[in-house]
Order: C-alpha cells, then structure tokens, then sequence
C-alpha cells in the first residue's frame, strides 16, 4: 500500500538519497530542511506501507514540493524512486501535492520539466499542465531547455 503525507524532518534523508540517485544536480538535504521549515513551502512523501496506520514505519518512495507564492503553487521537485516508477505513484503524489495546495488557497501551478523527460511530460499533462513557454538553458549536467508548464 502507498501512503502519502507531509514530510517531516525525519523524512528527509531518504528523500535526499532518492534525489541524488535520479537528478544530476540534487538538493542537498539542508535545502530540503529549510524548505520544510518556511512557512510558504511545503513537502510531501509517497510512502510504501503494510497499512495505512503503519506508514510512519513505511519505506519512504517520493516525494514533491510546492512553494506558495500569493496564491500560485511554484512545483519546486517531483520524484520517485527508480525502482517505483511507471506505476501510477508520481500522478498520485502529484495529486495529493495539489490537493494539499488546494486547502492552503493555492488556485495554480506551474513547474519546469527538461525538455527531453518525455514520461514526466505525459504524467503533467495527463493533470492538466499545458506548455506554456521555454527557458533556454535552464537545466544543467547535461544542459538542456526546460518547459515551463501552468495548471490553471
């Protein structure tokens, strides 16, 4: 069973360890404490469980973030574990991430998405992202373009 809920201090070093395995430049497990810590940001994880009632013992799997910015969720990671991938776990931790959003007033969001992660593409549109511009040069190791896509 998957579980998701807010992350807490506990969580962050197996949320980093899953972000050094994935991204080329990963934040660092201070940046995931103070994003926690502001009070315009918050964190969630999808955690494999027994049962519901036991996920503060579940594997942590994913996680996401969103910054509050007067109303508009910035989406700042998405990610899952390499081994979890292509089972519905991002669409669905993505889902609660905005539903999470919703109950904080966050009516839109936007995010970045390298231009050639095809499958990250698909699950953002499949929720109602739309490209909606390019930032040149956005990403580096390797460099590449991001997509800047809205749910609005």
């Amino acid at each position: 069973m998957i579980a998701f809920r807010l992350m807490e201090e506990k969580d962050v070093e197996a949320v980093s360890r899953i972000e050094k395995e994935t991204f080329s430049m990963p934040w660092r497990p201070e940046d995931f404490l103070n994003m926690i810590r502001n009070e315009h940001s918050f964190y969630v994880v999808a955690e494999m469980t027994e049962e519901a009632e036991t996920s503060r013992h579940g594997k942590i799997i994913g996680s996401g973030g969103v910054m509050n910015i007067l109303g508009e969720g910035d989406i700042t990671n998405i990610v899952v574990e390499a081994s979890q991938r292509g089972k519905g776990i991002g669409t669905a931790l993505l889902r609660f991430l905005m539903e999470e959003g919703k109950k904080r007033g966050i009516t839109a969001y936007t995010l970045e998405v390298r231009v050639g992660n095809a499958a990250a593409i698909h699950v953002y549109e499949k929720l109602g992202f739309i490209s909606e511009g390019i930032r040149r040069g956005f990403y580096e190791h390797p460099k590449e373009d991001a997509i800047i896509m809205w749910k609005r």
